[in-house]
């Protein structure tokens, strides 16, 4: 795997990342598992569980975690500033932009468009993940369920909406519940 070709796949991703973390992992999920084909989709799906409890943005953070796995770390390095170089020039060229014709309606009917298809792009990764999660054979069959994690999912949601905990510790509770039921209860 050349770093080219590494560095060149995340400088693609970057500049088509609009919206957001949320809204780039699809972007990622495509060029990375259906593109380039650098990796399945089981392995895409840890991938952003892995980015969900590190710090730091999550496009860096798939960037190395993709790069290293190619190439170790100078795949890292050259993934991670792949993925950041457009997007700065994009940046402060529309903050420019920005500050300057913000009061044409124009341009707040972009931005209010640009929030609608954001929606979309994050529940469209959200299904991907939710999905292979809850019916790890791939088949969507109710004999094919992973129920406990779908109840996790389910709790989970429900614990984030009403009492705004750190998102962290939920997951780290899904995981020590998924440990304690599965690796010392065997169920």
């Amino acid at each position: 795997m050349s770093l080219l070709s590494i560095f060149l796949a995340f400088v693609k991703i970057g500049a088509m990342c609009f919206g957001g973390a949320y809204a780039a992992i699809p972007i990622v999920e495509r060029e990375v598992v259906y593109v380039k084909q650098w990796m399945t989709i089981a392995e895409f799906s840890d991938l952003v569980a892995i980015d969900e409890i590190t710090p730091g943005p999550i496009i860096i953070n798939s960037a190395s975690f993709v790069g290293m796995r190619l190439a170790g770390i100078p795949g890292a390095i050259v993934a991670s500033l792949g993925c950041v170089v457009v997007p700065i020039i994009v940046t402060i060229t529309l903050i420019y932009v920005y500050r300057k014709f913000r009061d044409i309606k124009a341009i707040n009917e972009a931005i209010y468009t640009l929030k609608c298809m954001t929606v979309a792009l994050i529940v469209s990764t959200w299904l991907s993940i939710f999905l292979n999660a809850v019916f790890p054979g791939k088949v969507i069959a109710m004999d094919n369920i992973d129920y406990l994690l779908l109840a996790m999912s389910i709790a989970a949601f429900m614990v984030i909406k009403k009492y705004k905990p750190n998102p962290l510790y939920v997951m780290l509770a899904c995981g020590a519940i998924n440990l304690v039921i599965r690796g010392f209860l065997k169920l």
